[in-house]
This record gives structure tokens, sequence and C-alpha cells, in this order.
């Protein structure tokens, strides 16, 4: 039989083989859960318009055509493009660890739904010289969705309202 005094002292030898009290290496934080359904609609309905009619599943569709070459998710590796998880309200040019072409770093402003609306319908042309290969979207009804879509996925918060 095991006695609790010598069981405690075998279990705290294991721990403090597992590094010095107080080390700085605390665990990951856990993934931040998928928002529901119900809170993706609040996000929609909170944009103003005309996002606030986003189709998302049309602007998942739609973004699709972005997978190859950006990720979405929290933490995500950038790829070809940069990883878009906080893009909106993130200054253009400054996601650490991609290399951006010289006019996104100069661009001087941050992404807001009117400035991916205007890239989206023809990156060439938006910032010219940009390294961005993507010929555009042309309908507006699909950047309009595309938006709406990265609103909900990318950890946008809607600024709250006074008296909310």
């Amino acid at each position: 039989m095991i006695r609790p005094l010598a069981l405690l002292s075998v279990l705290g030898l294991g721990l403090a083989s597992c590094g010095p009290a107080g080390s700085s290496t605390a665990p990951a934080a856990p993934p931040r859960p998928e928002p529901s359904p119900v809170e993706k609609a609040a996000i929609l309905a909170a944009l103003p318009a005309p996002y606030d009619a986003g189709d998302l599943d049309n602007g998942r569709r739609v973004f699709a055509r972005c997978r190859s070459c950006h990720t979405i998710t929290e933490g995500g590796p950038n790829m070809t493009g940069p990883n878009l998880w906080g893009i909106f309200g993130r200054t253009a040019g400054s996601h650490a660890g991609y290399n951006y072409s010289s006019p996104v770093k100069a661009a001087g402003f941050a992404w807001d739904a009117d400035r991916l609306d205007h890239w989206l319908q023809n990156p060439r042309t938006f910032l010219p010289g940009n390294k961005m290969t993507f010929p555009g979207l042309p309908n507006p009804t699909d950047r309009r969705d595309v938006i709406a879509f990265l609103k909900t996925e990318t950890g946008y918060a809607p600024a709250e309202t006074p008296g909310s």
C-alpha cells in the first residue's frame, strides 16, 4: 500500500521536473471558440449598411478563392498573403512576420470595410505596385458578402454603443 505522504512526495518530484516554480513558460491559451450562429448573426446585424445585409454563406464561398493565399484563424500562419485575423482596424502592412510590398507598408491607413471593399474590387489599382496577383472581385454583392464573412470570422467586435 502506498502511503499518502509518499505519494505526494513522488508527485511533487515529478512536478518539480517540469520546470522551476514561477517559470515564464505559461501554457498556451486555448483556442478561442468559433462564434455560434447566433453570435455571427449579432455581429452581422451590428455592421453598418450595406454589410449588415451580407450573405455569410455566399461570403464563405467567395472567400474560398482567397484561402490559397490567406488564413483567417487566430494565430494562423502567413502564406503567400498575410493571415487576416484581426484585419479590421489593423494598420496596412503591419502584420508581424509578413513581408509586405513597399506600397502596402507605406499606405498609412487602418483597414476598414470601405478600404477593403476598394482593395477587393481591384488590388492593382487600389495600391499600385503591390505584390498581390489576385485580379479582384468585380461583383459588389460578392465583396459585401466577403467583408461581412470576414467581420464574423476574424475577431471583429462591433463597437459598443452608449447605454448598451
